[in-house]
């Protein structure tokens, strides 16, 4: 590393020229998280750093305020960086633009994460050192760099491990800019900084995307090595009691949501609360385990009817944790068993069955999905013991919201991992079963046979008059498209005679695309787009192999004439015809998508493709599919124009 200005805050590395033209794809990721991945995060990374042989609460303040520009430590010199940012994609165009576009601002608002009863970091006096006993070091320089604890047991119940984690306080920034104020054990205050930008030409040179706020210093070696400047800052910034606090400024306007940040708490952090592990301030809010259940219970904050529980289950799992028994289950991964307790509670009004999957530091992982439960009437909280979280940590992916085989490249470890998933699905789903069992007994046996016969037999009838043809693997047919006439086409159409003109006028044939109103899957429907539901005649579908392929014919919708593009999004249905408008996620099925008729990737985002071309009325999709696909799933789709 060649010698840089010292009069400049931030360094930024040179380098020979540029090679990346794109921004750290975690900023994306964590952005599209918002206020849940940031809260996250920060309130994890202060429970990894509480006080060793502590057993009190770690104490976490988050405040969101104004300060004014001048008091950001080298935000002039960030400002000046944006200014030489070159896009060569749409998306890194956008973003600088956006960035460029809040450059004027003089009251900046910003967020705080300061925590108390923390360590801190260790080490800022000799910098970037290098050495695993320097926290300062690790944090400050190194991305993708995750501290270990020397104690096995420290360390397999702290929440991080992927060392990404730090970037979300980066993509909670429209600057993309973050600090870090640090107080150690022996009273010493330091700050710190990142900001992620792109490869960028300053002054005739070019740099690498992150810069530092840091010193940097000759070494008698000849190299240069990063120092931390001592905190001397604007008051937002101080840090005085030992432990570590973050300060983002210019906050995204997404991010500005005290509720939200509240909710956040809760729904992550729920035993850790109530378990008296955590306390948090949120400006002048307090969440503890006295007055958790004040958030949980106000309707202000969650639907408090059971009926509607289909996304937020926060309440519900309070409800069985602190209501009901722990029940122990065993779950193997092929080589080694693991005991959880589970807090089960079956309620006939519950409409989504879910798993809170927590560690033991109190940090829920995901809303784990039993196979083929997912509509059954319970709510669980799942918590194992040490060697339960250490396992369930190295299934945690980067973000730490789902239990993941993915991210494992040694294949044994992936097999483990699949069969352990299989088997926590497999072991709740007995309870489930149970759970139903008891709840539904039956008055004597009866032989079934005829009834399932008459009910089968109608159900192939029912499906064939209303579906059409959807083709699977080797061109078969899935469903046999009916030809038959009704009564009411023989007859003809309908006849309407007009009293007062005396004409009489053919009912208008009925357009196959269906208009949707404006609260139907409105979290799906894209701002200023009309929705269609797709008829089944439409729609044709063929898998070979690893691809799918599916042809849209539009031809005879008057409500698509003159269009040449689309949205297409994916809806599953179960065998009783009910429809599940947000449980399909398109990357979770589908490796990548192709637009047949434009000859080019198409874009998506959760369960809508964009931007699909039609050419004579036609749409047609190559779609390819991950191992993980299931083959048997239905859908519905719907067109946006």
């Amino acid at each position: 590393m060649s010698q840089m200005p010292t009069q400049e805050k931030w360094k930024f590395s040179p380098i020979p020229n540029i090679e990346e033209s794109n921004f750290n794809k975690s900023l994306e990721r964590f952005h599209d998280m918002g206020v849940s991945g940031l809260v996250r995060e920060n309130i994890q990374n202060s429970l990894d750093g509480r006080l060793l042989n502590y057993d009190g609460p770690v104490v976490l303040k988050i405040e969101v305020g104004t300060i004014h520009k001048e008091n950001i430590p080298g935000i002039k010199e960030v400002k000046n960086r944006i200014l030489k940012l070159e896009g060569r994609n749409n998306y890194t165009k956008e973003t600088i633009s956006h960035m460029k576009n809040r450059l004027d601002q003089n009251e900046v608002r910003y967020i705080s994460f300061e925590d108390i009863n923390t360590r801190g970091l260790t080490g800022a006096r000799n910098g970037q050192s290098g050495s695993k006993k320097d926290t300062w070091g690790i944090y400050a320089y190194n991305k993708g760099v995750h501290f270990e604890e020397d104690s096995v047991d420290v360390e397999v119940s702290r929440g991080g491990s992927h060392g990404v984690g730090k970037i979300a306080s980066n993509a909670a920034s429209d600057f993309h800019v973050m600090y870090f104020a640090n107080c150690d054990a022996n009273g010493d205050q330091h700050l710190g900084g990142t900001v992620q930008l792109i490869e960028h030409v300053h002054n005739g040179q070019a740099y690498r995307s992150t810069g530092y706020f840091t010193k940097v210093q000759q070494e008698e070696n000849g190299n240069t090595k990063f120092y931390p400047y001592e905190n001397t800052f604007h008051k937002v910034f101080t840090k005085n009691t030992r432990g570590l606090k973050i300060v983002i400024p210019y906050l995204r306007e997404e991010y500005d949501d005290e509720k939200e940040i509240i909710k956040s708490i809760c729904d992550s952090f729920f035993i850790s609360i109530l378990k008296d592990k955590l306390q948090v301030h949120v400006n002048e809010k307090e969440i503890n385990k006295d007055t958790i259940l004040q958030y949980v219970k106000d309707q202000d904050y969650y639907n408090q009817d059971i009926k509607e529980a289909k996304k937020e289950f926060t309440p519900l799992y309070i409800d069985t944790y602190l209501g009901m028994p722990a029940k122990e289950i065993t779950v193997s991964n092929g080589e080694k068993d693991f005991s959880f307790q589970l807090y089960f509670r079956y309620d006939e009004r519950i409409p989504r069955g879910r798993v809170a999957v927590v560690r033991t530091i109190g940090m829920k992982i995901e809303d784990f999905k039993v196979t083929g439960n997912a509509t059954k009437p319970y709510n669980a909280v799942l918590i194992g013991g040490p060697n339960e979280d250490a396992y369930l940590k190295s299934l945690e992916n980067e973000s730490h919201t789902q239990l993941s085989k993915d991210h494992f490249s040694d294949k044994k470890l992936k097999r483990l991992a699949t069969r352990f998933i299989n088997n926590l699905s497999m072991e709740i789903a007995k309870v489930i079963k149970e759970a139903i069992n008891e709840n539904n007994p039956t008055d004597g046996l009866i032989d079934t046979q005829d009834i399932l016969y008459v009910v089968e037999t109608q159900f192939k009838k029912d499906l064939e008059t209303s579906m059409g043809t959807v083709k699977i693997n080797q061109g078969k047919s899935l469903v046999k498209s009916t030809t038959r006439q009704s009564q009411k086409e023989k007859r003809g159409p309908k006849e309407n005679t007009s009293k007062d003109s005396g004409k009489t006028t053919a009912i208008r044939k009925r357009d196959p695309l269906k208009k949707q109103k404006s609260n139907e899957n409105i979290n799906d429907n894209t701002e200023g787009k009309e929705r269609y539901s797709v008829h089944p005649d439409m729609v044709e579908r063929i898998i070979l192999n690893n691809e799918e392929m599916i042809k849209f014919n539009f031809t005879k919708s008057d409500q698509l004439a003159g269009e040449n593009a689309c949205n297409i999004s994916f809806s599953i249905i179960d065998g009783m015809g009910v429809e599940y408008s947000d449980e399909f996620q398109i990357q979770n099925s589908y490796q990548g998508i192709v637009d047949m008729k434009a000859g080019e990737t198409c874009s998506y985002k959760k369960n809508v493709i964009k931007n699909v071309q039609i050419k004579d009325g036609i749409a047609l999709l190559q779609l390819k599919l991950r191992k993980s696909f299931n083959r048997s799933l239905k859908f519905v789709y719907y067109v946006e124009v």
